[in-house]
This record gives C-alpha cells, sequence and structure tokens, in this order.
C-alpha cells in the first residue's frame, strides 16, 4: 500500500513537472504596462460598468446594456452605431466607443462627449436632446448636471458655459496666475479647482499666484537649440505660492473672494458646499501643517461665519477628504480625521452648538482638538476608513470601505447611522472595489485577490445574496510558467510592530542552489506596496526577475500607508533612518534563508524608494552590492515645500534632519555598483537631486552609473516602461548575478 501511494506521489510530481514545462517564459513585452502583449495577459475587466438609478449599465465599445441587481436579466439598450447615427445627423460629432457615457438623470438620456460638444441623447426617442459646444483647447473640463453648465480652463484661466451656451470668461490674470486648477502640488486631496455647487447656481475655484515662486529651469533637448521650459517649484523652506478660493456667480457674473486673511503660508484644501448653496465650508492649514481648521464662510458675501473644528498634532495633520452630507438630514455631515490614530469617520451635528467648547486629548494618539458643535464618532478602531461610498437614505446607513479585517486589502461595510452597527458585504477575502447606486440599495463589487483574477457581483446592501456578473481567469497563470509568490510577517526593527513582506522565489526554484536576491523597496508616506490581490501587488517586474533567477523580497516598512498614524509619522524629521532600519531587518531575515547568496543582495527603488535604494547602497555597503535607484530623492532640500515640510519640517528648523538624510554628504561611502535613471525634465524629483549627487560623488572619488531619459518626466510610459526595465534588469545582470 505504501509503495502504491509512494507510486501515486511520484506520478503527480512528474505530472506537475511535466505541465510546468509546457507553460511557456513570459518576456517584458507580456508583464510591463505599456509592453506589447500586456493587455493581453491581464484578467479582463468590465471597465464600463456604471449606474443608472438602480440599473446597472454596461457600457461596452459597441453597445450598452442593463443588467438588473434583482433577475440579472441582461439586454442591449442602446448601440454605438445608433448613437453615432444620432450625433452625426445633428453634426455634433461621432464617438469611437461607448465605455465614457453616463446617465446623470432618471430618464433615458445618455449624455456623450465629443471633441466638439456635450450632448444628452434620448436613447429610446433616438434624437438629441441638448447639447452644448466644448470650447477648443478646454481643459479641466467639470460639469454639473443639475444646471448644465460647464467649467473649464484655457490656459491659466477660467471659462464658464452655461446650458444656453453662452461663455463667461470668469477670471483674466496676468502670467503667473493659476485658476481653476489644482493648488498646493496636489496634496491633502486636492485634484481639481473648479468646485460646482450642488444645484450648480454657483462655481467655487482656486486662484493660485504663483509670481513670487522660484521657476526650476526644465531644459526641452528636442528642438534644434534646447528650449527652457521652466517649472514653478516652491523647494522647502523657500518662498510658496499664495491660494484664495473664489465663488462665481454666473447669473449676475460677479466672483466674490473668501475673506480669509492673508493667504501667506497657508493652505486651503477640501472645499465643500452645504446643500443648500448658503455656505462653503474649507479646511484650512497653517505651513507647519500641525494645525487644522475647518472653517465655513458665507457664499454670497464671502465673510467668515464660523471656526467649526480645530485639530493640531505636534507633529502633523494632514486633513484629505471632503465634509460629506448626510441626504436625509442637511444639518449634518461625515468628517474623517486621524485625531485618534487612524483614518475614521464623525457625525457633525451643525445645529447643536457647543458653547464653551475646548481643547480635548486624544486617548488614542497625541492629537489635540476643539469641536465647537455637537460631533459622534461612527467609527473607531486599530483599522481604518480608506472610501465612503455613499449613504442608503432608506434604511438611514453610510457604506464605506475599510482595512478592518486586514490592512492588506479593502472590504465592504454597512454602517447604522442610529445604533452605529456595523455589517460586513460581501466576500471577506481580497480588495473590493465598489460603486454604489442612487438609491444605495446596490453595489457593483469588483473584487480581486492572490487566488481570484477578478469577480464582478452585483450585491444588495441588506446583507442578501448578490449576483455574480462577470468572471476572469488570468492568461498569465494559464499560459506562462510563473514563481512561487508567499506572504508573511517580520518583525520591525522596533522589535515590536509586526510588518509584511512578500518574498517570491526563482521560476523553477531548486533549493539545493543559492540565488542572488534583490530587494524592491518603496517605503514613504501614502504608499504600501503589498495588498491581497493579484500576485500580492507584485511587479510584472518582479516576476521577471524571479524566471531570471533572483529571489525578490519586498518589505512595507514602518512610514508607508494603511496601518494608521503612529506607524507612519515615526519618520518624521527624519526621513531613512527608520525606514532602513526595517529593511535592513529584512535583509537579515533573506540572508538567513539557505538559497539565498547572502554576497549577492540587490536593491531598486522608484522616487522615495530611489532615496530609499540610494540611502541603502551608501548606509549599509556591505550589505548590498548593486542598487538602481529611479527618480531619487538626493537632498530633502531641493524637495518641494508642501509634501516635504509634512514629513521634515524646514531645511531652517530642522537642519540636523535634513544633513542626515543628504545623500550628497554620504557620496563617498559608496562600494557597490549604484546606476541613478531620472527623466529629463521631472517635475517631482527635479533633475538637480541627481546632477548635484554625481558632482558630490566625483569629488569624493566614486563612482555612480547613470542614465536619463530625454523629455521625460517622474515616471516613463508606454514603450519607454519596457525599456526602463529592460535597462533596469540589464544592470543587474551585469552586476549581481
Amino acid at each position: 500500500m505504501k509503495r502504491l501511494v509512494y507510486c501515486l506521489i511520484c506520478l503527480c510530481v512528474a505530472v506537475m513537472t511535466v505541465s510546468a514545462q509546457e507553460k511557456k517564459a513570459f518576456t517584458l513585452e507580456d508583464v510591463i504596462p505599456g509592453g506589447s502583449n500586456y493587455a493581453n495577459l491581464v484578467p479582463k475587466n468590465l471597465p464600463g460598468l456604471k449606474w443608472w438609478g438602480d440599473v446597472c449599465m454596461n457600457a461596452e465599445v459597441e453597445a450598452v446594456k442593463s443588467i438588473q441587481p434583482a433577475t440579472g436579466k441582461e439586454q442591449v439598450v442602446f448601440t454605438l452605431e445608433e448613437v453615432n447615427g444620432v450625433l452625426e445627423a445633428a453634426r455634433l460629432g461621432k464617438l469611437h466607443h461607448l465605455f465614457n457615457v453616463t446617465f446623470p438623470y432618471a430618464d433615458k438620456q445618455v449624455l456623450v462627449s465629443t471633441p466638439t460638444h456635450r450632448v444628452l441623447v434620448d436613447w429610446e426617442k433616438k434624437s438629441v436632446v441638448w447639447s452644448q459646444p466644448i470650447a477648443p483647447h478646454a481643459a479641466h473640463q467639470d460639469w454639473n448636471k443639475e444646471s448644465r453648465s460647464l467649467a473649464y480652463t484655457i490656459d491659466n484661466n477660467l471659462f464658464v458655459t452655461t446650458a444656453d451656451g453662452q461663455t463667461h470668461q470668469v477670471t483674466d490674470e496676468p502670467k503667473g496666475i493659476v485658476c481653476g486648477q489644482s493648488v498646493h502640488r496636489q496634496e491633502f486631496g486636492i485634484y481639481k479647482g473648479t468646485f460646482w455647487s450642488p444645484k450648480g447656481h454657483l462655481l467655487a475655484f482656486y486662484r493660485m499666484d504663483e509670481t513670487m515662486v522660484t521657476d526650476y529651469p526644465q531644459v526641452n533637448t528636442s528642438a534644434r537649440v534646447a528650449v527652457l521650459e521652466p517649472d514653478k517649484y516652491p523647494m522647502a523652506g523657500m518662498t510658496s505660492h499664495q491660494v484664495k478660493v473664489g465663488v462665481y456667480n454666473p447669473a449676475t457674473r460677479q466672483t466674490v473672494y473668501l475673506e480669509a486673511g492673508d493667504p501667506t503660508d497657508r493652505y486651503f484644501t477640501n472645499v465643500s458646499w452645504t446643500p443648500d448653496e448658503e455656505h462653503l465650508y474649507v479646511i484650512e492649514l497653517n505651513r507647519d501643517q500641525n494645525h487644522a481648521q475647518l472653517v465655513r464662510y458665507n457664499a454670497a458675501t464671502g465673510a467668515k461665519e464660523a471656526t467649526v473644528y480645530e485639530e493640531k498634532h505636534p507633529k502633523y495633520v494632514e486633513p484629505q477628504h471632503t465634509l460629506v452630507f448626510v441626504p436625509w438630514d442637511e444639518s449634518k455631515f461625515i468628517y474623517q480625521s486621524q485625531r485618534d490614530g487612524y483614518n475614521h469617520l464623525y457625525l457633525f451635528d451643525t445645529k447643536a452648538n457647543v458653547p464653551a467648547a475646548r481643547w480635548q486629548q486624544s486617548t488614542r494618539s497625541e492629537s489635540t482638538f476643539i469641536e465647537h458643535v455637537q460631533v459622534t464618532p461612527l467609527t473607531e478602531g486599530d483599522w481604518l476608513v480608506q472610501q465612503l461610498l455613499g449613504f442608503c437614505p432608506s434604511r438611514k446607513e453610510l457604506l464605506m470601505g475599510t482595512t478592518e479585517v486586514s490592512p492588506l486589502q479593502t472590504s465592504l461595510y454597512r454602517l447604522n447611522l442610529s445604533t452605529l452597527k456595523r455589517t460586513r458585504i460581501g466576500e471577506e477575502d481580497g480588495t473590493h472595489r465598489a460603486q454604489l447606486s442612487a438609491s444605495g440599495k446596490y453595489l457593483i463589487d469588483n473584487h480581486t485577490s492572490f487566488s481570484v483574477p477578478r469577480v464582478i457581483s452585483l450585491l444588495p446592501t441588506d446583507g442578501k445574496k448578490g449576483r455574480v456578473v462577470f468572471t476572469a481567469t488570468d492568461p498569465l497563470k494559464e499560459q506562462y510558467n510563473l514563481p512561487e509568490i508567499t506572504l508573511g510577517t517580520i518583525k520591525a526593527a522596533d522589535g515590536k510592530t509586526d510588518l509584511y513582506y512578500r518574498l517570491i522565489k526563482p521560476v523553477n526554484f531548486d533549493p539545493s542552489r543559492k540565488y542572488p536576491a534583490v530587494v524592491y523597496v518603496y517605503g514613504g508616506p501614502h504608499a504600501q506596496l503589498i495588498h491581497n490581490n493579484r500576485f500580492y501587488d507584485a511587479r510584472g517586474w518582479d516576476l521577471y526577475m524571479a524566471q531570471l533567477g533572483y529571489v525578490m523580497l519586498t518589505v512595507d516598512s514602518r512610514g508607508s500607508d494603511n496601518r494608521g498614524l503612529a506607524f507612519e509619522n515615526c519618520t518624521f524629521r527624519q526621513l531613512g533612518v527608520e525606514e532602513m532600519k526595517d529593511q535592513v531587518k529584512g535583509v537579515e531575515w533573506l540572508k538567513s534563508l539557505p538559497y539565498v547568496d547572502g554576497e549577492r543582495i540587490g536593491v531598486h527603488g522608484w522616487s522615495f524608494g530611489g532615496f530609499m535604494t540610494t540611502n541603502l547602497m551608501l548606509t549599509y555597503n556591505e550589505l548590498f552590492k548593486v542598487g538602481v535607484a529611479g527618480g531619487p530623492v538626493i537632498d530633502w532640500a531641493y524637495y518641494e515645500v508642501m509634501y516635504g515640510e509634512r514629513y521634515m519640517d524646514t531645511p531652517q528648523s530642522n537642519p540636523q534632519g535634513y544633513a542626515g538624510s543628504n545623500l550628497k554628504l554620504k557620496a563617498g561611502q559608496l562600494k557597490g555598483r549604484l546606476e541613478i535613471i531620472i527623466g529629463g525634465e521631472d517635475p517631482t524629483c527635479v533633475p538637480q537631486h541627481s546632477y548635484t549627487f554625481l558632482r558630490a560623488c566625483i569629488d569624493a572619488g566614486t563612482h555612480p552609473d547613470f542614465f536619463v531619459y530625454p523629455e521625460a518626466g517622474h515616471n516613463m510610459v508606454g514603450t519607454d516602461r519596457v525599456h526602463l526595465h529592460e535597462h533596469i534588469t540589464r544592470y543587474f545582470e551585469d552586476h549581481l548575478k
């Protein structure tokens, strides 16, 4: 019997080995975005899924289909040919696909945009309901469905085209002043510069004066004679731009500016309208970024009415979310804060003033706060709210995505605002991206995990069983010989904090061999490299290096995202120190593995990861043999004001911290092979970082290598991205293999 079992095991192993051998080897063109075969090898998706009320609409290239959540019944609603027939008959252009159509109203109208017009088409009557011209070169378009007014910018000025086609020029500013665009270098959750009031009667917008900001001299070398293309770039400790918030009334063509006082060295974030359009809330943050104030303004006059809430932290406060008003009680809104150590939700009641409000100390963090209205915490715990999806008014519930199950994934929950009872919706495993229907009764749940390529379901938010509408396979897993990927934890350098790691063994792993290893690193704020999704978030390059015979390790060190405020801000005023200690702990564990060659350890990272790569190569120069640093920060004094000063304070107030993270001062410590790669016009980590590091290395007698992508920005895209990873691979093959 034992012999029979042994034979069966041998047979299974032989079959598995043959099966693995039959699978193909992949190339960078297969696994890198921009590669010629990349799109064919990722799990398929339904990118055009969206809601029309409570009906799910699947917008594809050639047709839009409706899917009834209750029954799963699917039918074609209209086709591309039908829509283009209507558009061309009205001489309004044509579409090439239907992915971007939207359904703003309850009736049977679809909103489409051609290069020249925004158009509402009645798909049942097959006629144009309404159209609006789009000005040539209109950028940053922001359309309000209630008023059908369109805000946009041309160059750096703001324009509005109303529903009747009339165009108003809102601003006429000289060079150096930017209106209607995002400000503060898109920190604090800012991603746009215009904010329509709920009914579209008024438009709030940013006005940014950059005339006092230093020009960074970017150079475009593609012309016959190189052209100067300067960026406005306020470096840490230097003069920054000044921002105001304006309110434009299209009916009167008048603009008022909020009376916020001197805008010097202040940040204005998270602009939010009240449902009645009479008031505007703004979170105001001092330049030290350690004191946030939620301020209410009169939208008609710009007058400051009240400070509703304040929050302080000895390190930093980081507001990132606009207010969300409760639909069944417009006197209440949801505010998001990390004041208790994790991002949580708080219910503010604007009708319940606190007359003798006093500063309070958080029991779970170093934060202090003062509440001028009644505030009720809605969520709490050692996990964070990642996304507020919306409400189900009929059940007085809020829908959200959180890390309550695990910091490696997003899980969906409903929260009853009366009882504060939380109930999970859908599968526990994996990462869930969701869209909420108009009534809040259904979710489109796009679910992925390490073992689930993709499952898209329509889920009732009351907890009843949903309907799967799409299941994908993973062509890369099916057709190619892939490495083994495992997940685990190690202790951080503090001896108590668990850190997640991802380990990838070489393809066709042989435990008797000694393999070189490469650490892929980021380590900075607002980034997390390991999630419970496809390949545990390993990139195609990690898989490719495993195919070439490398062990690949990634550790999300302290300082990275989704683990709470204390986990992130322990690096305050000394970026790189604690993060490197944790990465070294990862390497020590890596070297303990019997199949890893401890004399052949490499490291690679980009941006903050480029800073970490360079720093590790210099600081732990006996540990790392080869490094490739992309777009690195070399000296935080050269980095921009908002991000740099939040985590490092200013060079004037923290000279020791800036000196400790100034990699030019360590240039003489380079022993291994280090290559720096940058974009020639990088607007994020400007080329001066790398140029001055090269100069410091020359002066110190050390020899890094250097590669530039001319005219590229902070990241390489398209075919350049494939070339980049070919280049990185060659460097490790030449010097680490």
